[in-house]
């Protein structure tokens, strides 16, 4: 696994895994540096009007490529450092390889010719270790792309703040620092799953402290280093129990035009660039480097088509076993559309254009009058409706029925197959109630559906996804500012909520999508319970049975060779313990992305192996 180390501006690490150069000195050489950054091994790499160029510790040349070049940056990757600069002419960005023991820079696969004038440009090495570059226009065009040996992705495009002539990212933190000459340094999260937030971190006068903008920044452990535009003083800004705190700002006076100041962190020194070269300054910072916790991520096998609708479309998944497993299906809803229907390699099959559909679910060899039916359930918004939709044997999904709820603003559903026979639904509304119904077929026609409402429940505040355990006649709902909770399924036999899984440590509200993976033919106080927790983009895997003791938790990041990107801000999700074949020999998640990157488009479901997840989480 490569070593993931928090660099700044023209990096030295602040890692401790090199030597600071005493204070106030830097080897000549590095005089006509316009940029720099210390290697392990004392050695430096620059980059100046004569192009990228390796020194080791005793300042004798190793190698160089001639270059008219800008926007150093760079990351340690085992006993190689990966550096990307912009060619100047092109600004095509290039990325290179350190052998810092042989003292060779490898020219590695360059990125396609940027389509913007680029004004700033970082790397970031996500929690997956993928490496990332963004790149910024002067007009706050901004792309985000990813490299892994010779491929590289657009990841998702930006809008950023214009006039940004310096960005760097803290790794631990996943936090983008851009600094805005105009107007002042802004923290931005590096992640690319989800909408993004901002926040501000130093303005210039009279908003803030800053001198006419800002200039150069360097990462700190828990913090930034920030020169003033006028590079007349260093400011040093901590972020602690997530406000920004400045320190009092030195002075420094470097005596360059604006926007030629330059900057970075060296362990114990910081490293100016001015009027006259480098110089090197003590540097006293006590912070402490921020890590993001850490997770297991997995990467998805499999995405289906886009949404054919933008925005906040797809909501929620669910999955119909063939007697053939290749030809299973995946349901899932379109809020602004209606019912789609995917085979297993993400291809549409089918679209129910039925109106506005949120949740979904399936239940299948239902006992009506001594025939067996598969049969699909959905919450329609439209109309607060129930609607009901036959699924026959070659997975092709029919409208069967509509039953008016009464409720104001119908919103999530699950549906539940008593050991008795028959089938009954759940439906939920916007205000915390619950509604029971039992579905039955007529014995006359066997076509005719109708539902009967068997009781009506309240919970204090929103909720949305549930889950019965048809097993143990179990219902878990999500209330989705408080957490899971479980009660009876059987309506004869009412009892009162417990609470199984608090919002806290495990899960972030809000509480959406949840599903119980059974094992095939195991115990009926076994499996699993997975919930999707919408605030921190993760999924949390919990016993299903008491007491509830929560097994892990999990991202799913990117696929890069396949070109599917991670998954985010999840509605809905199912899970199923069938030997699909392949990958999915021990199962499929189904998962619904709230932001489709690789690059940027409409929603759709991803695919995940059920075995990767087991693995990852030491599963039985």
């Amino acid at each position: 696994m490569k070593k993931t180390v928090l660099c700044s501006a023209l990096l030295a690490c602040l890692s401790g895994i090199v030597q600071a150069a005493p204070a106030n000195t830097l080897p000549s050489f590095t005089q006509e540096a316009e940029e720099l950054a210390r290697l392990p091994g004392d050695g430096w790499l620059t980059l100046d009007k004569h192009g990228l160029r390796l020194f080791n510790a005793a300042g004798q040349e190793q190698d160089r490529i001639a270059v008219r070049a800008k926007q150093l940056d760079t990351r340690l990757d085992g006993n190689h450092v990966l550096a990307v600069f912009l060619e100047a002419d092109t600004q095509r960005p290039l990325p290179v390889s350190v052998d810092v023991q042989a003292g060779k820079l490898v020219k590695l696969a360059p990125f396609p010719v940027p389509t913007f004038s680029v004004e700033a440009s970082c790397l970031y090495r996500d929690a997956q270790q993928l490496d990332h570059l963004f790149l910024i226009g002067k007009d706050g065009q901004a792309e985000q792309w990813v490299m892994q040996g010779e491929q590289r992705s657009l990841v998702r495009k930006l809008a950023l703040p214009p006039h940004a002539k310096h960005c760097r990212v803290d790794d631990g933190a996943q936090r983008l620092l851009v600094s805005e000459s105009t107007m002042g340094v802004w923290a931005y999260e590096a992640e690319s799953e989800g909408m993004g937030k901002r926040e501000v971190v130093a303005l210039r006068k009279p908003y803030g402290q800053l001198d006419g903008g800002a200039g150069a920044l360097a990462v700190l452990p828990g913090g930034v280093a920030v020169l003033d535009g006028k590079a007349d003083k260093l400011h040093l800004i901590a972020h602690q129990e997530g406000k920004w705190t400045a320190q009092p700002a030195q002075a420094v006076a470097l005596n360059v035009r604006k926007g030629d100041s330059q900057l970075a962190i060296d362990a114990g020194s910081v490293l100016l660039r001015g009027k006259n070269g480098w110089q090197a300054r003590p540097l006293k910072w006590a912070g402490q480097a921020e890590t993001v916790a850490a997770v297991a991520i997995i990467a998805p096998q499999a995405q289906t088509a886009p949404m054919a609708r933008q925005g906040d479309a797809a909501d929620d998944p669910a999955i119909w076993l063939a007697s053939d497993p290749a030809n299973a299906r995946i349901l899932g809803t379109n809020k602004k559309q209606g019912l789609l229907v995917y085979d297993l390699q993400g291809k549409q099959t089918q679209l129910l254009e039925v109106g506005r559909l949120n949740n979904v679910d399936v239940r299948q060899h239902i006992q009506f009058n001594g025939s067996k039916v598969d049969l699909a359930v959905a919450t329609q918004r439209d109309d607060n409706s129930m609607m009901l939709f036959t699924i026959n044997a070659d997975g092709v999904v029919a409208e069967a029925g509509r039953f008016p709820t009464g409720l104001k603003s119908i919103y999530g559903m699950c549906l539940y197959q008593p050991a008795s026979g028959g089938v009954e639904a759940f439906i939920n509304d916007k205000d915390g109630t619950f509604q029971q119904y039992k579905i039955e077929m007529s014995a006359m026609s066997g076509k005719q559906f109708s539902a009967t409402l068997l009781r009506s429940f309240k919970v204090a505040t929103q909720p949305e996804g549930c889950v019965a355990d048809d097993a143990n006649a179990r219902l878990f709902l999500g209330e989705e500012a408080r957490g899971v909770w479980a009660t009876s399924a059987d309506a004869a036999k009412p009892d009162a909520l417990t609470m199984v899984l608090p919002v806290g440590a495990h899960l972030s509200a809000d509480v959406e999508g949840m599903a119980i993976y059974r094992q095939p033919n195991g115990k009926a106080d076994s499996g699993y319970l997975i919930v999707s927790s919408q605030g921190d983009s993760s999924y949390v895997v919990l016993d299903a049975h008491a007491p509830y003791q929560v097994r892990g938790r999990f991202k799913v990041g990117f696929n890069l060779a396949a070109g599917i990107d991670g998954t985010s801000e999840t509605d809905g999700l199912d899970v199923t313990s069938a030997n699909l074949g392949g990958a999915y020999a021990q199962g499929m998640l189904v998962i619904q992305d709230g932001y489709k990157r690789l690059p940027d488009g409409p929603q759709n479901f991803k695919y995940v192996a059920w075995g990767d997840v087991a693995k990852a989480l030491k599963l039985e």
